[in-house]
């Protein structure tokens, strides 16, 4: 359950992000309200909200209760996050290793070459 609401959230996250960055945003009608006319504010005229405001408070909507629900499904998980709360763990001593697990070095091929002489 909290893996398909976590994916849910980033969706919403992600297209939260979308939607925001795609809106004009209110600075770009501050011109008009200086001498462009056809403003009656000082930040332009407000109409009704359009379809990018409205799914942007939708997304905003749906990214606040996820966010509640991760929050509420992360406080009842049954296992120990803390370092304090752990035990440590026990250490076993290692066994000396015996003859035969030791690693044999190869023996040097014998060469034609002649050792030098003293």
């Amino acid at each position: 359950m909290e893996t398909v609401i976590l994916i849910v959230h980033l969706v919403v996250a992600v297209g939260l992000v979308a939607l925001v960055l795609l809106q004009q945003g209110k600075g770009a009608d501050m011109g008009a309200a200086f001498g462009s006319g056809a403003s009656s504010t000082f930040f332009g005229a407000r109409g009704s909200a359009s379809a990018l405001t409205r799914a942007t408070a939708v997304l905003a909507t749906l990214f606040f209760i996820t966010s509640i629900a991760l929050a509420a499904l992360s406080g009842t998980s049954k296992v120990s996050s803390s370092v304090v709360e752990q035990t440590a763990p026990v250490e076993q001593p290692a066994a000396a290793p015996t003859k035969g697990d030791l690693p044999v070095a190869p023996v040097a091929p014998t060469s034609d070459v002649p050792t030098p002489k003293q």
